[in-house]
C-alpha cells in the first residue's frame, strides 16, 4: 500500500443554517405559553430589550407588533455616532452600562408609564384570588396508609417493618417484590413471622386490596363475608381470571359446573372490585391548554383566524441604549456589547413577527380547507396533508409542521389541536375522497349496532364497510378496531 501526500481541490454543496434562521424556526415551533417564557428569559438576559407598557393590551392585533418593530428602529444610528464622541470616556460609559440598574430608576429606563394605584390594587386582588383558589395538595396513598397503621397496637419491630412495607408499595398499592426479598432489603433483623403479621395488618387497611402482590390477591382481599356470590367469585378469581378476560364463559361453565346465569351474576359483582386500589390517590397535574389562535366569523360569514397574543408582550429596543451610543459610549468594548445586544433584540422581534405571519397564514389555509368540518361536524373532515398547505402558503412542508406543532385553535365547535385537521384518506367506490377518521367513526357505529349475541368478525366488518362504499383490507379493519379499543368478536359476545 503506497501513501502519497498532495493537494486536491474538491467542490461540494452543503446547507448550513444561520443562527438567525435557527432562532426563527425555534420561535415558530413554540406554543403561546412557551413563547411567553422565552420572551421573559430574553428580557432578563438582554438589557437592550424591553416591553412596551405605554398602551393598553389589545390582543390579536398583528399591526401592533409591526408598529413596535418600526418604532424600535425608527431612528438609525450612523457609523460616526456608533464610533462614539470621546474615546477617553469609554471606560466610564462601560461602567455605567454594567451598573445601569443602580444608576437609573426603574421609571427612567422602562418604555411605559408607571401603573396607577387602581391598577396596582387590581393586580393585587387578582394575585390574592389566584392564591386562594389554589387547590390543596391531596393526601398521598402512603400517608393515608401510615395514618391508619399508626392506630394498631403492635410491638415496635412490627410497626417499623410495616411502615417500611408501606413505603415500598407502588402507586397502585401493590408490593412489587416478594416478602423475603423485602426482609433482606430492610437492613435490620426481623423475623419472618413478624414480617407476615405486618403485611397482614396492611392488607386490612383501606382502600381494600392494598398490600397485595398480584392482581388475584388484590381482588381476593376485597371479598367480604357479605359479598354476593363470594365463594363463586373466589373460584373465578383464583382459577379463571384469564378466561373471564377473554369472555370464555362456556368454557368456565364446563370446568366449574356453574350455570351460565350464575357466572354472569358473579361477573357483575366482580366488575365492582378495583384491581388498582391506589389509583384514586394518584395526583396528576391538570394539563392547561391555551389556544394560540381563535376562529371567528366576520360580517360576511367567512371564517377568519385571529392570533392570540395576550400572553405575548410587545417588545422594542430600549431607546436609552441607543442614546448611550450616540452621546458617549465610546469604548470599543461597550459599543460592541451594546451592538450585539441590539442585534439580538432585533432578531427576536423579527422572529416573533415572522412567527405571527406564518402561523396565521398556515391556520387560515387549514380553516379554508376544512369548512365542512366547522359547519357540519367532525364526521365531515376532509383528507388533508401538510404538503397541500405548504403549497398554498408557499413555504416548505417542515415549516408547516413546525407551525402546527403543539398549537391549538379555539373554534365554534370547540378547542382543537391544529394537527387534528390533518390526516390521510381513501377513495370510496363512488370516487369520493374520505378521511380515515370518518371510516373509524363508521366502524364504531357498525360495532355499536351489531347483534351482541352474534357479533361481527373482522371479515364481516370488512363486508359491512364495503356496503357503505369503504373498500378496506381486513388487516386495516383490524388495526382500526384495535386503535379504537374495540375487543374481538369473541370478547364482544353476550351469553
Amino acid at each position: 500500500m503506497q501513501l502519497n501526500l498532495g493537494q486536491h481541490m474538491k467542490m461540494s454543496q452543503q446547507m448550513r443554517l444561520a443562527p438567525r434562521m435557527i432562532q426563527s424556526m425555534e420561535i415558530l415551533q413554540l406554543p403561546v405559553l412557551a413563547l411567553q417564557e422565552r420572551i421573559e428569559q430574553e428580557l432578563a438576559e438582554n438589557v437592550c430589550l424591553e416591553m412596551r407598557l405605554d398602551e393598553p393590551d389589545a390582543p390579536g392585533k398583528l399591526a401592533e407588533m409591526e408598529s413596535a418593530r418600526d418604532e424600535a428602529f425608527e431612528t438609525p444610528i450612523t457609523a460616526k455616532e456608533m464610533a462614539g464622541k470621546d474615546e477617553a470616556n469609554g471606560e466610564a460609559a462601560f461602567e455605567r452600562l454594567l451598573e445601569i440598574s443602580q444608576d437609573w430608576p426603574e421609571d427612567n429606563y422602562t418604555s411605559g408609564s408607571k401603573p396607577s394605584s387602581n391598577r396596582i390594587d387590581e393586580a393585587g386582588d387578582r394575585a390574592h384570588d389566584m392564591i386562594a383558589n389554589i387547590t390543596e395538595k391531596p393526601q398521598s396513598l402512603h400517608d393515608h396508609l401510615l395514618d391508619q397503621f399508626s392506630y394498631f397496637t403492635v410491638p415496635r419491630e412490627i410497626r417499623d417493618f410495616g411502615e417500611f412495607l408501606i413505603q415500598n408499595l407502588d402507586h397502585h398499592g401493590r408490593l412489587q417484590s416478594p416478602l423475603n426479598d423485602l426482609i433482606q432489603l430492610y437492613g435490620r433483623h426481623v423475623r419472618l413471622e413478624d414480617a407476615q403479621q405486618a403485611l397482614s395488618l396492611i392488607q386490612k387497611l383501606e382502600p381494600a386490596g392494598v398490600g397485595a402482590r398480584d392482581a388475584k390477591e388484590c381482588l381476593l382481599l376485597q371479598l367480604k363475608e357479605d359479598t354476593p356470590f363470594r365463594d363463586v367469585l373466589a373460584v373465578l378469581i383464583t382459577q379463571h381470571l384469564e378466561d373471564l378476560a377473554q369472555n370464555r364463559l362456556p368454557l368456565i361453565e364446563r370446568k366449574t359446573g356453574y350455570s351460565l346465569n350464575l357466572i354472569k351474576e358473579a361477573l357483575k359483582e366482580l366488575q365492582k372490585l378495583n384491581p388498582y386500589p391506589g389509583a384514586e390517590f394518584e395526583s396528576r397535574p391538570n394539563q392547561t391548554v391555551s389556544p394560540d389562535l381563535y376562529l371567528e366569523q366576520d360580517e360576511n360569514g367567512k371564517y377568519v383566524v385571529r392570533l392570540e397574543d395576550e400572553y405575548t408582550p410587545r417588545l422594542r429596543i430600549s431607546k436609552r441604549y441607543i442614546e448611550m451610543l450616540r452621546q458617549g459610549a465610546s469604548d470599543p468594548t461597550t459599543r460592541e456589547y451594546i451592538k450585539r445586544k441590539v442585534e439580538s433584540a432585533k432578531w427576536l422581534i423579527e422572529s416573533i413577527e415572522q412567527r405571527h405571519n406564518t402561523l396565521k397564514r398556515v391556520a387560515q389555509a387549514i380553516v379554508d380547507h376544512q369548512i365542512e368540518f366547522l359547519e357540519k361536524g367532525p364526521e365531515f373532515i376532509s383528507p388533508l396533508k401538510m404538503q397541500q398547505i405548504a403549497d398554498i402558503v408557499k413555504v416548505h412542508v417542515t415549516t408547516v409542521s413546525r407551525a402546527v406543532d403543539d398549537k391549538w385553535i379555539q373554534t365554534p365547535r370547540g378547542l382543537f389541536p391544529l394537527k387534528r385537521f390533518f390526516g390521510g384518506g381513501t377513495t370510496t367506490a363512488e370516487g369520493e375522497e374520505v378521511a380515515w377518521h370518518i371510516i373509524r367513526l363508521k366502524l364504531k357505529e357498525i360495532v355499536d349496532g351489531e347483534n351482541k349475541d352474534d357479533p361481527l368478525s373482522d371479515d364481516a366488518l370488512v363486508e359491512e364497510l364495503a356496503k357503505h362504499g369503504f373498500n378496506l383490507a381486513r388487516r386495516t379493519v383490524t388495526k382500526y378496531r384495535k386503535a379504537l379499543n374495540i375487543p374481538s368478536s369473541r370478547q364482544r359476545r353476550s351469553y
